[in-house]
């Protein structure tokens, strides 16, 4: 009788341990004082940075989304571990906190190590220009599961922060002025209304611009921060500007969105004009062109603005009125 293997259903743990090695081997490069134990064993170890007198520790979690189906499609993978560890990163810096390490999930049909090491240097890529520490996660291979060289990312990320440093929004009041920060572009959403409307024939021809990966703004938000009292801030990710701006207003509180102030990506004309789609709706599934936004009081936003000109590309669109929601 035939001896029947892990491999033989379709799950090569040699070929994953070799994913393995060059994940702990180049990771490495990507690890900040702290780590005590990282990529190999059952758990990653961190400690606590010194110089906080009451820290608190802030997590976030996500995926990249259907702009994977693109990447599968043009055989691109390369980027799409930068969007991953944008997404949660991101997310932390509106809190405040510091980026200190990533962990990610790799699922996948049937391991392809040359697609799985591409998908591993974005998002060592992405953790560099976090500047933190890829400290472990997680490759499952599930040949009855995923579609053959289809795969799926997740990913987890801790910040640290001083407790009475949280940005959380409270002291947002009317008059004060929102500043956004470019995006590179369609960034990680919207990505089924996108496939909707570029035929699969389209999307090599656009493939640049739609796997243009999420900009990371960890950095130029951590410059601004000891420099200026900033009250508020939004990642623009899923529900565009409209639903995710008033997620740190106070009640009672709104936001007037100056158009024109800014000049959006011109992929954003393009799917607005293929889908014959509402202006308001594509303000509520796109970021438009606006990636992050800061509310700072009007004594500041001047000055903010141009030290974040050094950085990125950043505009005044609008002020904080008393109301709700987005205007």
């Amino acid at each position: 009788m035939k001896r029947v293997t892990y491999r033989d259903s379709g799950v090569d743990i040699d070929r994953a341990d070799r994913l393995v090695d060059y994940i702990a081997n180049t990771a490495g490069k990507t690890y900040l004082p702290g780590v005590l134990a990282g990529v190999g064993g059952f758990s990653a170890a961190f400690s606590i940075p010194k110089g906080y007198k009451n820290p608190v520790l802030i997590s976030c979690t996500d995926g990249v989304g259907t702009k994977l189906k693109i990447a599968f499609a043009l055989n691109k993978h390369s980027t799409v571990g930068i969007d991953l560890v944008a997404m949660s990163v991101n997310d932390l810096i509106t809190s405040g906190a510091k980026p200190l390490f990533f962990l990610d999930y790799f699922a996948v049909g049937k391991l392809d190590y040359k697609q799985a090491r591409e998908v591993l240097k974005g998002i060592i890529e992405g953790c560099k220009i976090a500047r933190c520490a890829l400290i472990g996660g997680e490759t499952a291979e599930m040949p009855d599961f995923y579609s053959p060289k289809e795969y799926d990312l997740s990913g987890f990320a801790v910040g640290i922060v001083e407790k009475k440093k949280i940005i959380d929004g409270r002291k947002i009041k009317p008059g004060d002025i929102v500043i956004g920060l470019a995006s590179s572009g369609l960034h990680s959403n919207g990505f089924t209304l996108v496939r909707k409307l570029l035929s699969p024939e389209e999307w090599k021809g656009f493939g640049e611009i739609l796997l243009k990966p999420t900009k990371i703004y960890a950095n130029v938000i951590l410059k601004l921060i000891p420099r200026f009292a900033i009250k508020g801030i939004a990642h623009i990710t899923g529900g565009g500007l409209l639903e995710n701006i008033p997620r740190i207003l106070p009640d009672g509180m709104g936001i007037i969105i100056k158009k024109g102030t800014w000049q959006a990506p011109s992929i954003f004309n393009l799917l607005q004009k293929r889908g014959n789609i509402s202006e308001h709706e594509m303000y509520r599934t796109f970021n438009m062109g606006i990636g992050m936004v800061l509310i700072v009081s009007p004594s500041q936003a001047r000055d903010l603005l141009k030290f974040a000109n050094k950085h990125e590309k950043a505009y005044i669109i609008g002020e904080v009125i008393k109301g709700k929601g987005v205007q």
